[in-house]
């Protein structure tokens, strides 16, 4: 740490360690930009805490000086919410010391876990006894919970077990003044006056600093099914979802659709010896498993029938069956690759939407249809979770446009694709949150009334904005001397 005059950073060495207070560009290069490199910044500090102790008393040190605070988990983010702006006046409070896993209890069907441990941490320890951690991301091995808390991320099992709020039983979060709601019980019904963990799950650090949470584990499957099937289009796609449902129930744990697009560039990059599932190049592709938690079921046959009577119907082209777990992850490395892949081809502009699931053959037609019109040529990359109707419809450059022009371009698509998604009473944000993004489109999309209370909830639990102020609401919506939004 340099600067050690400033009262300020002599304040936060004294309460985490001068190793743990950075301020050098070389040691915070890291942690001040996005994954995306999107929204590149500058850091007053990263103090790194290891207790939410420290971390209630950093934030009292914060509040006292008036210094706004960017909590961190992975910085594995989309949408620029976790990485402090260019002003060099934030703090980032990176969680990532914190990342111990406190408590796992197989009879309550419960594992408590600090903010900095990562999914696949989690995933792992709950395997360890006989347990399911039910969130699966493809970026589980950097994204943290505190992470994953803060946008209500979903990921690829939505579909059977819920997204974060809906696995989440408890919560520890520091608040704005420093102290700490301790509201961690792992209560499956708990009918108290007002649920307040729902006000911090999804809140992308604007509300408070989620230090540790209690989740629901669940039986560890003892078959999966997992299968590649080359679809029709999306509409059969959306069927298929519905027979495979009719015929297994909620065993279908996830159904994820691929557009060509996101295949191809996955296979066009040597990413650990990709190759196509199937003969012949199909324009549509969806990757599914169906688990089963008993011994005395097997739900393959039941999954070899519906391929069978589907491929009748023309619904399915081909498919396969991963006859081993080896296959099996060999299908999700194909899936889970689209955006390193997306990467490594260039400039892409990103869209998390959601429609209901009877309407998303409609938005691929009617947006793919707009974003022609307006840009010819323009690649589109589209996979998701079709389970829980959410679409990472995202664009890459048409042939021969340079980088430059295909990015002068994007608040132009962004509108083009958010106009379709509010036509068909959609979300433009299922799982990635707002951040400085979407903040644009949140604003004309959310009702008045919703911002109102929004506002109103941020003022009362921030009302010096400085939990990661100008992130989903705009600073001028939430300054206290506002006294409306309208």
């Amino acid at each position: 740490m340099q600067g050690g005059s400033n009262p300020f950073l002599a304040t936060l060495a004294g309460i985490v360690g001068e190793i743990h207070v950075l301020t050098d560009d070389a040691d915070t290069a890291r942690y001040v930009a996005d994954w995306r490199r999107t929204y590149p910044g500058a850091a007053r500090a990263v103090v790194r805490p290891g207790s939410t102790g420290e971390v209630a008393r950093v934030v009292a040190a914060c509040a006292a000086h008036g210094v706004a605070v960017v909590p961190q988990g992975g910085n594995t983010g989309l949408v620029g919410g976790s990485t402090p702006d260019a002003s060099r006046s934030e703090v980032v409070l990176s969680l990532g010391r914190m990342a111990a896993i406190r408590r796992i209890d197989p009879l309550d069907n419960t594992i408590t876990l600090e903010a900095g441990c990562t999914v696949l941490a989690a995933q792992q320890a709950a395997a360890e006894q006989n347990r399911l951690f039910a969130l699966s991301l493809a970026s589980e091995g950097s994204a943290t919970i505190g992470g994953v808390l803060s946008t209500n991320a979903g990921g690829e099992q939505v579909l059977r077990y819920g997204n974060t709020r809906d696995l989440a039983l408890g919560l520890e979060v520091v608040l704005a003044d420093g102290r700490v709601l301790d509201a961690l019980g792992g209560l499956r019904k708990d009918n108290t006056g007002y649920d307040l963990k729902h006000l911090f799950i999804g809140s992308e650090g604007t509300l408070g600093v989620v230090t540790t949470a209690t989740f629901k584990l669940f039986s560890m499957p003892r078959s999966v099914v997992t299968g590649w099937m080359a679809v029709r289009d999306p509409q059969a796609a959306v069927e298929m979802l519905s027979r495979l449902t009719d015929a297994v129930g909620e065993r279908v744990t996830a159904f994820e659709l691929l557009g060509r697009g996101a295949l191809s560039q996955v296979l066009s990059h040597p990413l650990a010896g990709m190759r196509d599932p199937l003969a012949g190049e199909y324009p549509w592709a969806v990757l599914f498993d169906v688990s089963e938690a008993s011994a005395q079921l097997d739900p393959r046959a039941a999954v070899e029938a519906v391929l069978a009577d589907a491929i009748d119907a023309g619904l399915v082209a081909d498919a396969v069956i991963a006859e081993s777990a080896r296959q099996a992850h060999e299908l999700w490395a194909l899936r889970d690759h689209v955006p390193e892949a997306q990467r490594l081809h260039g400039p892409s502009i990103k869209h998390d939407i959601s429609v209901a699931i009877s309407r998303i053959p409609d938005f691929i037609e009617q947006a793919g249809a707009a974003l022609e019109q307006r840009m010819p040529g323009i690649q589109v990359v589209c996979f998701g979770h079709v389970g829980d109707g959410n679409l990472h419809y995202n664009q890459s450059k048409p042939a021969g446009m340079s980088d430059e022009a295909f990015r002068a371009r994007e608040d132009e698509i962004h509108d083009v694709v958010h106009a379709v998604t509010a036509r068909l009473n959609g979300s433009i944000s299922a799982e990635h949150g707002i951040g400085r993004l979407k903040q644009s489109a949140f604003l004309q999309y959310k009702s008045p009334v919703a911002l109102d209370l929004m506002a109103g909830i941020k003022r009362a639990l921030d009302p010096a904005n400085l939990f990661n102020p100008g992130r989903v609401l705009p600073r001028d919506l939430v300054d206290p001397t506002s006294p409306s939004l309208r």
